[in-house]
């Protein structure tokens, strides 16, 4: 009787854990046929943000929420 409580403990533990929300991998972004990739020149602005391509201004940092970082200048 001993061990119960320990297994117990465990069983409590790993049923806690496989409730854990894993963030999926980022998209990944291609130019379209004929577009040079350019690399990125500075980090990510921040969590969401991907490296992409827009068809008028080129390369840049994008988020599905706050759309394109400093913009188009």
């Amino acid at each position: 009787m001993r061990f119960a409580l320990p297994a117990l403990s465990a069983t409590a533990l790993a049923a806690t854990l496989t409730g854990c929300v894993v963030a999926p991998a980022q998209p990944v972004y291609a130019a379209p046929p004929g577009v040079a990739y350019v690399a990125p020149t500075y980090v990510s602005p921040g969590v969401g943000f991907v490296w992409a391509y827009h068809p008028r201004y080129g390369w840049g940092w994008h988020h599905p929420q706050y759309g394109w970082h400093r913009g188009w200048r």
